[in-house]
């Protein structure tokens, strides 16, 4: 029996290189999202690094082409640590970094321990669930006007507690001088720590029960435990959520601009805030564009050597 020759015309591509009906389907729903972030991130940070190379104050705003070239001169005025906007920048990252590492280490200790405390069941567990997660829910500029108003001098709650309790004898400036950091860090721990326990009693979620019960009849205290079970079992967890924690909290502009408004103390001087004031208070948006761009970079970088070394450790491990 002789095997029938191919039709005439009929193609002789191999199945598996056939393009199949409807394969462009994927490209078109991720159309849009690949449209707005080119429109919302991409485009307005490469526009922002071309501004750092421009000599642009308030004379060339109605002009941005018109804005001569300035080079590295940006660069060089915000590294040069002798002049004022050195200095400036200089002292605003430091204080930056103190902020982040408080806010992030106190909300993760703080989402840690109430996730740990709530995972085994008990009477009431889902309302105080519930109620730890108000601040996460509540709107952002509602929760820290309420806290600006709490901090006032005169008529403000924590004076009021704090006299209360014999702390102090008569109400601090919260808001001004050296107290203005440790107001922006509570503001920042009260608004961070419960997605932090969000996160964290999720992952505990997936840890069977029966790992600790093996653990506790070979004698495993509940510190041990923790830092036996718990701890390894949540590595990918705490990956994702000290990086996003860290990002955000270093990058945080809404918590300074709302407590202090335009004149914000040197204590809070935040880098976010900090750009911001040199852009658009002195006009300078070349430097304030120049500040952005470093910080851009100093960001990618940490958080490249952080993702590097979790890895390396997990490879080790």
């Amino acid at each position: 029996m002789t095997a029938r020759a191919p039709a005439f015309g009929r193609s002789r591509r191999p199945a598996g290189r056939r393009r199949q009906q409807g394969w462009w389907l994927p490209y078109l729903i991720i159309l849009p999202a690949v449209v707005f972030e080119l429109l919302i991130h991409i485009i307005p940070m490469l526009t922002g690094i071309w501004m750092s190379f421009k000599q642009l104050t308030k004379f060339f705003i109605a002009n941005w082409s018109a804005a001569p070239a300035a080079g590295l001169e940006n660069y060089r005025k915000v590294l040069d640590m002798s002049s004022t906007v050195g200095t400036g920048f200089r002292n605003s990252l430091l204080i930056t970094c103190a902020f982040t590492i408080l806010v992030v280490a106190v909300s993760w200790g703080l989402g840690m321990f109430a996730a740990v405390v709530l995972q085994r069941p008990f009477r009431g567990r889902a309302v105080i669930r519930t109620l730890f997660l108000v601040p996460y829910a509540l709107p952002m500029y509602a929760g820290i006007i309420a806290w600006k108003f709490m901090f006032q001098k005169d008529n403000g709650a924590i004076n009021h507690i704090l006299q209360s309790l014999g702390i102090l004898d008569d109400g601090a400036f919260w808001l001004i001088g050296g107290n203005a950091f440790f107001a922006i860090v509570i503001v920042a721990i009260w608004r961070w720590w419960p997605f932090a326990f969000l996160m964290l009693m999720a992952g505990l979620q997936s840890i069977p029960e029966d790992v600790y019960e093996a653990a506790a009849l070979d004698g495993a205290r509940p510190l041990r435990q923790w830092w036996s079970i718990t701890l390894p079992m949540l590595r990918p967890v705490n990956l994702v959520l000290l990086l996003n924690m860290f990002l955000w909290t270093f990058n945080d502009f809404n918590t300074p601009y709302v407590l202090y408004g335009t004149a914000n103390p040197p204590a809070g001087d935040l880098i976010s805030f900090h750009i911001y004031n040199a852009s658009f208070l002195t006009w300078n948006f070349g430097a304030g564009s120049a500040m952005s761009t470093l910080l851009l970079m100093l960001l990618l970088a940490l958080s490249c050597i952080y993702i590097i070394y979790l890895n390396r450790r997990s490879e080790n491990a």
